[in-house]
């Protein structure tokens, strides 16, 4: 059999024999070799059956609560812009003008129209063409012709997520069961209150691992989060495209050990009311929904060995109206400020020892049955086994 380690071309990396040993049973699996995390072969095939055919998530529509309002980001190499119209709805487009291609918008504000910086064409917030100077000797062209082009967008409590794929299935389809187990906390009738950008050099995959598995805690969180006491996580059953960690215990998560915080929902039912959920909305979406509020870690793909985190926090909007908010808020920030930074450093550690020639695969412990999931659903779109 190849060994996994030394994957030295592109027909190698993509051959399923070569990843025998992850698709074992978890406690006799590997891992993922190690070009799976370096390989830009291999990033740029994740680009093509991931990110282009799923639904990745952007944030919250209440970024941009008013008509106008608009933000612009680049999803796995693609410029997007996310704007709200004038009557309320929020829509995506591929911010390339429809001339000669130049970005339209850059950053975030409020307008009434997109003009292009290169040749003044103006396009209204709906994407449809409004002004194109000195067209008018063109023959056959027809402004109502040269829309924006759309990309879809769908949401779910309050969240948003766009697909480049215009044959995917619905996003409720996508999601499955998971919006039922999560229904009680009442998402949307939250407010994001902060979102804090990280730009990390390692591979997006080594951060959805991390996040996904408690394993690491004891040492990486040696005197933060391990202080936090409670059952075990389990891995949850799943009839959608997310796997999730549950953890039974008192208490809100998002507070280190000692800390008070705000009043717990008095809605919530089910396991909601016994714990937290830590869901991963695949591709690369990690939500941590408690007792009190919610976080989410949010991951763009910039490259085989570069990630852009974004990390929002969102509270009941009964609590954000509360007169001791500010104050007491800093006490979840203190927390996310802390233990997220700790995260961030281990994986550009573990990015730099899988760039090592001398790396090779590992095998995988009791406690990390997600990562073996979350493995073998990646190679399940990159080998074309499935979507």
């Amino acid at each position: 059999m190849l060994d996994a380690a030394f994957i030295t071309d592109d027909q190698a990396l993509f051959r399923a024999g070569t990843y025998a040993g992850v698709r074992k049973p978890l406690l006799e699996a590997s891992t993922l070799p190690p070009a799976c995390y370096t390989s830009p072969a291999f990033y740029k095939r994740e680009v093509q059956t991931i990110f282009m055919k799923v639904w990745n998530f952007i944030g919250r529509a209440d970024r941009i609560p008013n008509a106008g309002d608009y933000f612009t980001l680049e999803f796995a190499g693609v410029p997007v812009i996310i704007v709200r119209g004038k009557d309320a709805v929020v829509r995506a487009f591929a911010n390339t003008c429809r001339h000669r291609g130049a970005l339209l918008a850059e950053g975030e504000g409020n307008c009434r129209a997109f003009r292009c910086p290169y040749h003044s064409w103006t396009f209204d917030i709906d994407g449809s063409l409004m002004v194109a100077p000195e067209m008018e000797q063109t023959l056959d062209f027809k402004p109502e012709d040269w829309h924006l082009t759309p990309i879809r967008l769908e949401s779910w409590g309050g969240f948003i997520f766009i697909n480049f794929d215009s044959a995917a299935a619905p996003l409720m389809q996508y999601l499955g069961d998971l919006p039922g187990k999560l229904a009680s906390y009442r998402f949307e009738e939250m407010a994001c209150v902060r979102r804090k950008e990280y730009e990390l050099a390692c591979n997006w995959k080594i951060y959805v691992e991390n996040a996904m598995e408690a394993y690491h805690i004891a040492t990486v969180h040696r005197s933060t989060l391990s202080r936090q006491k409670g059952k075990p996580s389990e891995a949850q059953p799943s009839a959608g495209e997310y796997c999730g960690l549950f953890k039974e215990h008192k208490g809100s998560r998002a507070l280190l050990a000692g800390d008070t915080g705000f009043p717990e929902m008095d809605h919530l039912e089910g396991l909601p009311a016994t714990g937290s959920w830590y869901p991963l909305l695949y591709p690369s979406t990690m939500f941590g929904c408690t007792y009190d509020c919610m976080w989410w870690l949010e991951l763009h793909p910039m490259g085989p060995d570069k990630t852009k985190l974004i990390v929002g926090s969102c509270f009941p909007r009964s609590t954000v109206e509360r007169a001791d908010f500010e104050e007491v808020v800093q006490r979840y920030y203190k927390r996310w400020d802390i233990s997220i930074p700790e995260d961030n450093g281990i994986s550009e550690l573990q990015q730099r020892g899988l760039a090592s020639p001398f790396a090779r695969q590992g095998r995988l412990a009791a406690a990390e049955p997600l990562v073996h999931t979350f493995g073998n659903w990646v190679l399940d779109r990159v080998l074309g086994v499935t979507g």
